[in-house]
């Protein structure tokens, strides 16, 4: 594989598209901040509250609670603006009401560049990626195609990137964002503290690349080809 390209830097603003809560904070949040804090716009869209994603917790009382901890992890690395679309967590599919809603926010707020969530099958090796991951990248990547002047870029964070941005400086407070979802972590492994799980994630997500850390972005369709 070709060695990855700084990630564009002739932008203002970017929208993120993902399923749920915490998405955004496994990989982009480390360049999420160092993008807001040079000054640019980021916006954070999601499909669901994550209310299914709480062992144990029924969804009345778990979407509540995870659509606070993203707005206050999005709030850590600069982004104000976070909508949430109420499809059905752990059932979002690439459906034509979902590529709609895309196209339309995507109309709305005409960012330069679209980041979403990695959609191939597998993180690596026995890392099988979630369906509604894959479904969802499939349905942003549609409904981009399909709009007749779409933004210039459209990224999915990821392994085997071909850019990348480099984020030292910006790890703690990334680390700090994930650690905002003090409630889903907690139960999700209850053994590990929060921070220390966050640490870890991040670890493994903006891997050390000739000295600095770097968070990888796979260029999905550019405006520019």
């Amino acid at each position: 594989m070709a060695t990855p390209q700084p990630f564009p830097t002739d932008w203002r603003s970017a929208l993120v598209l993902v399923p749920h809560p915490d998405d955004p904070e496994y990989g982009m949040a480390a360049a999420v901040a160092k993008w807001t804090t040079a000054g640019k716009t980021v916006r954070y869209a999601l499909a669901c509250r994550g209310e299914a994603g709480i062992a144990g917790m029924e969804p009345e009382r778990a979407g509540p609670i995870r659509d606070a901890e993203q707005r206050r992890a999005a709030a850590i690395v600069g982004v104000d603006d976070v909508d949430f679309w109420d499809f059905p967590d752990s059932n979002i599919r690439n459906t034509a009401e979902l590529r709609a809603k895309i196209a339309s926010v995507i109309g709305e707020t005409k960012p330069d560049v679209v980041l979403t969530i990695y959609g191939g099958p597998e993180f690596a090796p026995g890392m099988p990626n979630q369906r509604d991951h894959i479904e969802f990248a499939a349905a942003v990547t549609a409904a981009y195609d399909a709009l007749p002047d779409p933004p210039r870029w459209l990224f999915q964070g990821g392994p085997q990137p071909t850019h990348v941005e480099t984020v030292d400086g910006y790890i703690d407070v990334a680390v700090a964002a994930l650690a905002a979802h003090q409630v889903y972590l907690s139960v999700l492994d209850p053994h590990t503290p929060v921070q220390e799980q966050a640490r870890r994630v991040l670890d493994m997500t903006t891997p050390s690349v000739s000295g600095g850390r770097v968070a990888g972005f796979l260029l999905e369709r550019s405006t520019d080809q």
